[in-house]
């Protein structure tokens, strides 16, 4: 369920700039920049590319994407 916030309107205009390049809509932009900025303010000790790197990796996870390691087979 969405609610209505008030919203700065540079913030509202770099999210629809960002939108555009990531195929996003500007509410969306908006939620992946918080989502993220909730996950760094968590994990300090990581850096930008390894959040978005453990995100991807966690969605093939779930969507089975993934192959088995073995190695002793490299």
């Amino acid at each position: 369920m969405g609610i209505t916030v008030n919203l700065d309107v540079n913030l509202v205009e770099d999210a629809r700039r960002a939108s555009v390049v990531e195929h996003r809509s500007a509410p969306k932009q908006i939620e992946y920049w918080a989502n993220m900025g909730r996950i760094a303010e968590q994990n300090p000790d990581l850096s930008f590319n390894a959040i978005k790197d453990i995100l991807m990796g966690l969605q093939d996870l779930r969507s089975g994407n993934i192959t088995e390691f073995y190695p002793d087979k490299l």
